[in-house]
């Protein structure tokens, strides 16, 4: 196993619990009212979305293991440069709906990579 690719996935798993705990106990209209807390959640996910552009670049057979690993790319790349299309209301719902897969996926990735 290369550490590389264990950074990558680590890399992952941290920025996603990171949004999980930015997000806890607050809803949707909370998070609409809260620009700090879109702009830590959004720079978490630019951090998921490199990582994995990363990853795919050292493992692909790994990396294709991550449910849509395109769209992650492509909503970081949003992020990064599309400042002016942001839609908040896309945000939360990528928290909601696609960041507890991913992180399930990502977990279960790490011990196969003889991680504790």
């Amino acid at each position: 196993m290369q550490l590389e690719v264990q950074k990558h996935l680590e890399d992952i798993r941290l920025a996603a619990e990171k949004i999980l705990r930015f997000s806890e106990g607050i809803d949707r209209a909370a998070f609409l009212e809260n620009e700090l807390l879109q702009s830590g959640i959004e720079r978490q996910f630019e951090i998921i979305g490199e990582a994995v552009n990363r990853l795919t670049r050292t493992d692909p057979s790994i990396a294709e293991r991550l449910p849509d690993r395109r769209r992650v790319v492509s909503f970081r790349n949003i992020l990064a440069h599309g400042y002016d299309i942001i839609d908040p209301n896309v945000v939360w719902d990528v928290v909601e709906n696609g960041l507890p897969d991913l992180l399930a996926v990502v977990r279960r990735l790490l011990p196969i990579q003889g991680n504790p």
